[in-house]
């Protein structure tokens, strides 16, 4: 009989295994890394492409074209498409993100074969309707009008500006950018990123040999887009340091984001930085969710977060507070990054830290797809497994000294940015 009033023993993770991907090639010389795992017959298919040609001047012609490639090609109208996708049980999304887009599509198997035309007509004839800019733009302006009534919003804005400069990373989008949108921009960038020589393919769920002969018999092929690109790539100096107050006063609620410029994944201390990262405001039983939301009641929720990006990496605290309490807040805060700086963890708590990390990564490798995400994250920061290795190993070896030298190397106040909208 279960005694329920006993807890159940724990112990930390021991082993964690990853599906590595098989590497493949189309006729058109676009790598295909494989997940094949799982035993329903449904398949992701990722098409990624890395962001070029950066101009300060047009700072929405990627992510504009990520929006709008699947709403017109010159065979299908934007309402072919998404009957097609539809009608054979698929799903098609975009993503766009400050390195790579990406256009994917989940499917069955058995209708790989007729929902493949759609995506090469999608990746080879896009033509981005002006009918449908339109409607992106004025969508998109009434969306920003919005988004710059929220605190929180202008707070990510301003921080990104700050640290990263008028670079894909922080670009200051204004409602003028959108009415600047032209449709010839769009069509030239679409040449530019979209070919087979800026592609790489991430498969993950069932699929086999007879699989990606389909594939290769309708991705395999040179595309018509052949025109001159260049990856993007950016340097950054330290940012803007200091405290940026954005006043609203009629605010109920400040926003507060603040941090600086940081090491990136392929850092050797990157591993240490996502532990310590963890007990400062990672999870919810992180230090400053204890003292700001639980302790004093500031805010309802707080984090932190150490993000690599391909040309920097950053790190940030977030959160709304009561406008007044928001300066209490972040000499709170302040006060935790000195304690991490100045006092040894205790055994106690670095463990529960060290079960969380590793009880997460292992919770995060679910099924194929995931396994996938694992992959492509240290593939396009130019890793390999020994990635997640060093990783795993590090959460379960850190040591609270070693804690300690990384936030007194790391955590510099008087080097972050400093990004308060509201009311201090």
């Amino acid at each position: 009989m279960l005694n329920r009033t006993l807890a159940p023993e724990s112990r930390q993770v021991d082993e964690i295994n990853f599906i590595e991907p098989l590497k493949q090639q189309l006729d058109n010389g676009i790598p295909v890394f494989t997940i094949n795992a799982g035993k329903q017959e449904l398949v992701r298919i990722e098409f990624i492409f890395e962001n070029v040609n950066w101009d300060q001047l047009k700072p929405l012609q990627s992510v504009s074209v990520s929006h709008l490639i699947n709403n017109g090609t010159g065979k299908l109208t934007a309402k072919d498409i998404a009957e097609k996708v539809d009608y054979y049980g698929a799903f098609l999304q975009t993503e766009y993100g400050a390195d790579q887009s990406s256009v994917k599509v989940y499917t069955l198997n058995k209708h790989l074969a007729s929902v493949l035309p759609i995506l090469r007509s999608i990746l080879n004839e896009s033509i981005f309707p002006q009918q449908e800019l339109d409607i992106f733009i004025q969508n998109q302006k009434q969306s920003l009008q919005v988004s710059l009534q929220k605190n929180d919003f202008l707070a990510r804005k301003h921080f990104a500006h700050a640290i990263f400069g008028d670079s894909s990373y922080g670009s200051n989008i204004e409602a003028s950018d959108y009415e600047a949108i032209q449709q010839a921009d769009l069509l030239s960038y679409f040449k530019a990123a979209y070919k087979p020589e800026n592609c790489t393919v991430i498969v993950a769920g069932k699929f086999e040999q007879k699989e990606f002969d389909l594939l290769n018999s309708f991705l395999g092929k040179e595309w018509d887009n052949h025109e001159i690109s260049e990856v993007n790539k950016f340097e950054f100096n330290g940012g803007t340091k200091g405290e940026l107050l954005v006043e609203r006063s009629d605010a109920i609620q400040s926003a507060i984001r603040m941090g600086s410029l940081a090491i990136t994944r392929k850092h050797k201390d990157f591993a240490g930085f996502q532990v310590m990262n963890c007990l400062l405001g990672g999870y919810f039983g992180s230090r400053l969710m204890a003292n700001i939301r639980e302790d004093k009641g500031y805010t309802y929720g707080i984090g932190s977060a150490i993000v690599s990006l391909k040309d920097a990496g950053y790190f940030f605290i977030a959160t709304e507070v009561g406008a007044a309490v928001c300066k209490d807040a972040l000499i709170e805060i302040e006060k935790e990054i000195e304690l991490l700086k100045t006092e040894t963890v205790s055994s106690e708590e670095l463990n529960l830290v060290r079960n969380y990390m590793l009880g997460s990564m292992l919770g995060s490798l679910e099924n194929a797809f995931s396994h996938a995400d694992k992959f492509k994250n240290a593939y396009f920061s130019g890793l390999d497994y020994t990635y997640y290795d060093n990783y795993i190993e590090t959460v379960k070896t850190i040591t609270a000294e070693d804690l300690k030298q990384l936030a007194n190397q790391y955590l510099n106040t008087a080097d972050f940015t400093k990004v308060v909208v509201g009311k201090k």
